[in-house]
């Protein structure tokens, strides 16, 4: 049985833990807004201190190096990622439902980038030739992902959506090479109509593969976006 004088120690360190990891996650919130907008190669000990109001000594308490900092980070973003479009289409029936559900996610998940910036095309792009911890945290993630995808592809196959002989892989290059698209057309260069033509390219992508009979869902019209507009 703890003494009282243990009892208050336990809270206290407790309590100790409950703040280190506030703390955390707090400079782990402002390190990714941050990084959206300036990329991973954008982040440091001394910007995210700056930003947060802290001193280095103590975001780096918490991290202990820009490179530790950066996959923090990859991971935060990889989380937040499963939680808008992963996890609510896992609810929808195996099959095309879910996969449309995949996408549709995304290409919402995009469109809300647009001012801010997808750290998985970003960080590619900063990373691609550059090996190390950072860049195989990266490619990891961004592996996980196409490979949740990939999987609802080849239960749509199963559930006999698309046909026996769809070639799951390249279905899936055909989906991202869509969201490339539409990140570049929307982001670089403000083409107003980019979302509605990723949703019609995948709308034609699963007609290809589709099975005779099999669910698909007409292209759906895109609302206007407040963050796609013209300069």
């Amino acid at each position: 049985m703890s003494t009282p004088v243990e009892h208050r120690r336990t809270a206290a360190s407790a309590r100790s833990l409950q703040k280190g990891q506030a703390t955390r996650a707090a400079i782990l919130e402002a390190a990714l807004t941050l990084a959206s907008s300036m990329g991973l190669e954008g982040l440091s000990i001394g910007a995210l201190a700056e930003v947060t109001g802290m001193s280095k000594s103590g975001v780096f308490a918490h991290f202990g190096s820009r490179e530790e900092l950066q996959i923090s980070v990859i991971r935060e973003y990889h989380a937040k990622f499963e939680e808008e479009v992963f996890f609510p289409a896992i609810r929808q029936p195996r099959g095309l439902p879910r996969l449309e559900a995949l996408f549709e996610n995304w290409v919402k998940r995009v469109s809300v980038e647009i001012d801010s910036g997808c750290i998985y095309i970003s960080g590619a792009v900063e990373f691609d030739d550059r090996p190390g911890p950072v860049r195989d945290a990266l490619a990891a993630m961004v592996r996980a992902w196409h490979g949740a995808l990939q999987r609802a592809i080849e239960l749509a196959v199963e559930v006999g959506h698309l046909k026996p002989d769809t070639d799951a892989a390249q279905m899936l290059f055909e989906i991202h090479g869509l969201i490339l698209a539409l990140h570049h057309d929307a982001r670089f260069l403000r083409s107003p109509g980019a979302v509605e033509r990723a949703r019609i390219g995948f709308a034609r992508t699963v007609s290809h593969y589709a099975a005779p009979g099999a669910p698909v869902t007409p292209v759906r019209a895109s609302q206007p976006s407040a963050a796609i507009r013209q300069p």
